[in-house]
């Protein structure tokens, strides 16, 4: 009679060499084609600093933004307070009114950040083209 021997088999190996290759590969593979999202600012160009022009009072229409937020836009000595939404339809009235106007945006120092960049984005939305960035109030 045959006897039927058992074999010990041993478990099935996964060969590891190509395992530093593959993985080289995937990494490579993602550093090249992961899009990282950079921020774009405000996109406005600034004059070198020492630049000044004489400008006429009627083409400055002067905005001021206060610490709470508050808007109070000047214009040849007329000063209106305003909410930041207004402040659009005011732009395009200015520039309707005078092709040549000048906003000069000015913030008290304790004023937040987010008060000055809706007043600019009110300003771009109204497509008024020249923006002056005054120094803020100490």
């Amino acid at each position: 009679m045959l006897v039927k021997k058992k074999r010990n088999k041993s478990g099935g190996e996964i060969p590891t060499a190509s395992l530093p290759d593959i993985v080289f590969m995937l990494l490579l593979f993602f550093l090249v084609t992961t899009t990282i999202d950079m921020d774009k600012g405000l996109g406005m160009v600034l004059p070198e600093k020492g630049n000044t022009t004489e400008v006429n009072p009627k083409n400055i229409t002067n905005i001021l933004v206060n610490a709470s937020g508050k808007i109070a836009v000047s214009h040849e000595g007329d000063i209106q307070v305003i909410d930041v939404r207004e402040l659009k339809h005011f732009a395009k009235r200015s520039l309707a009114t005078n092709d040549k106007m000048i906003f000069s945006v000015k913030t008290a120092a304790t004023s937040k950040y987010k008060d000055y960049i809706e007043v600019i984005d009110q300003l771009k939305q109204a497509s008024a083209t020249r923006i002056s960035i005054a120094d803020p109030e100490s």
